[in-house]
């Protein structure tokens, strides 16, 4: 998979600096890269609170899903959490095969957008529409 098969929209949300990412497209091997420069970027700029909209990603890898396991604990340290939202089912199968012990709520509730922005004090979920 190119880059090019990656998209990822930035949107800074009014309510308290939460950043709201839209993803599509394939996080995999090929594209984790991105997806970690832009959250390392977002860091930088002091913007710890994710929310991550999974409805238009095809496909997760295991490196795709690394990315979220590896800066979660940098988010949590500054007060800040990585909420993911919408994923497909494909998507949804790669954290339930292990990954929801680091992401509760794999399985869990359902959310929409204004419920998830309450979720930051929680430990980050997997939440869906």
């Amino acid at each position: 998979m190119a880059k090019d098969d990656f998209k990822i929209e930035q949107e800074v949300l009014p309510d308290k600096g939460v950043v709201l990412l839209r993803l599509a497209g394939y996080l995999d091997a090929y594209t984790f890269e991105h997806l970690e420069e832009t959250i390392a970027d977002l860091f930088a700029k002091g913007h710890y609170k994710l929310l991550v909209d999974l409805q238009n990603v095809e496909y997760i890898s295991s490196a795709g899903a690394g990315v979220f396991v590896g800066t979660l604990s940098e988010a949590h340290e500054h007060s800040g959490n990585i909420v993911l939202m919408n994923p497909t089912a494909n998507v949804r199968e790669v954290f339930e095969l292990g990954l929801d012990a680091v992401l509760p709520g794999g399985r869990g509730p359902r959310h929409r957008l204004g419920s998830a922005l309450i979720l930051f004090r929680r430990t980050a979920i997997l939440a869906e529409t």
